[in-house]
C-alpha cells in the first residue's frame, strides 16, 4: 500500500493508529462535538514570513516513522533528483500522451509518510487530462537523507521541487499546479501559503488543524516535536494561517470523513474573508473512495484557473 498505510487520517483510521502506537486503554473515543471542532488559534501574520524566523525544535531526529524502500520505477515514469537544503532527493515524472510544447504540470504530494507506486498511480487521471505529473519523495522518506519533522521542514522540499520544475524545458512555468492526498493534502495547503508559483492548488482530505489531528488521532506517539509547545502546532496547521494562501485553492474532504468538515470550512471562511479564492467542497465517499471525484473536480478547477488571464 506504499504511502497509504498512514494516509488514512480520517478519525476511524487515526483511532486505529492510536491503538497500534499507544494501546486500547489510551485511545478513548471522544464525543463527536469535541473531536470535530477546530482547536488551533488563527493568527494574522503571513506564513511565509513566519517561516523565515521560526525553527522547529525536534525532540528526536529520525527517519520517517513509516518504513518504505524506493519502489521499482514504472516503465512510463522517469526518476530525477532535485536539490533541497544540500540534499539530493528523488522525484518521479510521468508524461501525458502527446504533451504540448509548453505543458502544464501537477506536482502531486503523496499520502502517508512514505512513497509507494500506488501514489504514482493515484495521480494518473491528471496525466490522462494532459498534465505532466511530478511526484516528489521528501526528506527522511524511503531511505532518503534528512530528519522527519511532520509537516514542517518537508515544506522546503515541496518548494525545492517546484523550483526544479520551473526550470524544466517544455514546461509552462505559469501553469504549475499543486495537489496532494491526506498527509500530502496538508503539505499542499502549507506549500500554497509559502510559495507564489502555483496557479492553483487542491488538497484532498488534508488536515487543517494539527492540534485536533494529533489530539484525537494518536499521532502524539510519532510527533518528533515538543507536543506541549502550541507554536509547533500552529506552524504546521493551515487553519492557523488561512489568510496566507497565495493561489486559488479547493479544499476537499469525503462525506464519510466528517472529522475534517468543521476545520476545513473554517479555513475557507477565514481565507475568503481575507480576499482569497479558497473553497471547501465535500465529495461523496470516504478517505480513499472520494479521491476519484476530488481529482476530477480539481482537473476542472485547474483548467479554469489555468486558462484565466494573468496570475
Amino acid at each position: 500500500m506504499g504511502g497509504h498505510i498512514l494516509a488514512r487520517s480520517s478519525f476511524g483510521a487515526a483511532l486505529l493508529l492510536c491503538i497500534i502506537f499507544a494501546g486500547p486503554a489510551a485511545c478513548k473515543v471522544p464525543e463527536r462535538a469535541d473531536r470535530d471542532q477546530p482547536q488551533v488559534p488563527i493568527v494574522s501574520t503571513d506564513y511565509a514570513a513566519d517561516r523565515e524566523t521560526f525553527r522547529t525544535k525536534l525532540r528526536v531526529k529520525t527517519p520517517s516513522p513509516q518504513e518504505g524502500v524506493m519502489p521499482p520505477l514504472p516503465a512510463d515514469a522517469k526518476a530525477v533528483t532535485y536539490p533541497s537544503g544540500g540534499r539530493s532527493l528523488t522525484a518521479w515524472i510521468g508524461m501525458p500522451d502527446n504533451p504540448p510544447a509548453r505543458a502544464p504540470v501537477v506536482i502531486f504530494l503523496h499520502g502517508g509518510f512514505a512513497f509507494g507506486s500506488d501514489d504514482f498511480d493515484m495521480a494518473r487521471p491528471y496525466r490522462d487530462a494532459g498534465f505532466v505529473v511530478v511526484t516528489p519523495i521528501l526528506r527522511a522518506e524511503n531511505g532518503q537523507d534528512g530528519n522527519f519533522s511532520m509537516f514542517y521542514d518537508e515544506v522546503d522540499d515541496v518548494i525545492a521541487v517546484t523550483d526544479y520544475v520551473r526550470r524544466l524545458p517544455d514546461i509552462d512555468p505559469e501553469r504549475i499546479f499543486l495537489a496532494g492526498h491526506s498527509i500530502g493534502g496538508t503539505m499542499t495547503m502549507l506549500a500554497a501559503m509559502t510559495s507564489p508559483w502555483f496557479r492553483g492548488v487542491a488538497s484532498l482530505s488534508g488536515s487543517p488543524d494539527q492540534i485536533l489531528w494529533i489530539k484525537f488521532g494518536g499521532y502524539n506517539r510519532i510527533a518528533p516535536f515538543d507536543i506541549n509547545d502550541e507554536r509547533e502546532y500552529v506552524m504546521r496547521s493551515p487553519l492557523s494561517y488561512a489568510r496566507s494562501f497565495k493561489a486559488p485553492a479547493r479544499i476537499y474532504y469525503g462525506s464519510a470523513e466528517p472529522f475534517f468538515g468543521p476545520s476545513s470550512r473554517k479555513l475557507a471562511e477565514v481565507a475568503t474573508a481575507a480576499g482569497a479564492d479558497v473553497v471547501t467542497k465535500e465529495m461523496p465517499g470516504d478517505h480513499f473512495g472520494a479521491v476519484p471525484a476530488e481529482i476530477a473536480d480539481s482537473i476542472i478547477f485547474f483548467r479554469n484557473v489555468g486558462n484565466a488571464h494573468g496570475r
